[in-house]
């Protein structure tokens, strides 16, 4: 996540002192038949080398990013309690994931938002942009909660399980595809502030693991997923456009009272 670099602290602090509290309580509760999902992420791979794609479970971790660090250690520590207190844990690496009400940190929720800014003349009609050139592993988020249901329910505790489509679309196709699906002509604009200190070049996942153990394929397809993520900013935008009026009048009478 690139926020991450702006908040290695809290990122690190967040992230991990969760878990360790849950773990903790459930551990000290003797409440040991509780099923936990460690839900990870690909980051935890880090830079992943040509000839290594596409990236299996036994890759090694090579996490480029404090987001990714913080995934890993508490990848490792679910193995941990796993081993030491024969926790029920169930360990995720899932690869990027999108959909409708995706916060807008990250790269296609900022895209489709921007979008949507112009359109409703927000903003000028130049997108701003990172490093267009990395390719990521795309699934529909309402296909990857599906897979951690799964996960839960047919995966060994204490293993690891990779979960994506299987297909590398680079960010460049992202957002040409969003662009195709507005009618206005936008210009597109590398932005410095957008661009990480670090970067993984190319990521795309091997769930035949998981596949096996579960029998999940991604349902969605990718269009699908980047036209509900359209519509659904769309959507929240103007009916924000349409509350700041009312908001704007409640404070104005409030001023009077």
């Amino acid at each position: 996540m690139a926020s991450s670099w702006n908040a290695p602290h809290e990122t690190l602090v967040n992230n991990i002192t969760a878990q360790l509290n849950v773990f903790e309580a459930v551990r000290q509760l003797d409440l040991l038949d509780t099923r936990i999902h460690v839900a990870g992420s690909s980051e935890e791979y880090g830079l992943v080398h040509e000839h290594e794609l596409p990236v299996r479970e036994s890759n090694p971790l090579r996490p480029v990013s404090p987001y990714a660090v913080s995934k890993v250690t508490q990848d490792l520590l679910a193995y941990q309690y796993f081993q030491s207190y024969g926790l029920h844990v169930v360990r995720t690496r899932a690869f990027n994931h999108t959909g409708p009400r995706r916060g807008d940190v990250f790269v296609t929720s900022s895209f489709a938002r921007q979008i949507v800014e112009i359109e409703l003349g927000e903003r000028e009609p130049v997108m701003r942009v990172g490093n267009l050139q990395a390719k990521r592993d795309f699934t529909d988020i309402r296909d990857v909660v599906k897979a951690y249901v799964l996960a839960l329910e047919h995966c060994e505790p204490g293993s690891i399980y990779n979960i994506g489509s299987g297909t590398a679309r680079s960010i460049k196709q992202v957002l040409d595809l969003l662009l195709g699906m507005s009618k206005l002509i936008i210009q597109v604009k590398e932005d410095p502030a957008r661009m990480r200190p670090s970067d993984v070049p190319i990521l795309i996942c091997d769930s035949s693991r998981f596949f096996k153990k579960t029998g999940w394929r991604p349902r969605i397809p990718f269009e699908q997923t980047l036209f509900d993520l359209l519509t659904y900013w769309r959507e929240k935008l103007d009916q924000d456009e349409r509350v700041k009026p009312r908001a704007a009048y409640a404070m104005e009478r409030y001023q009077f009272c």
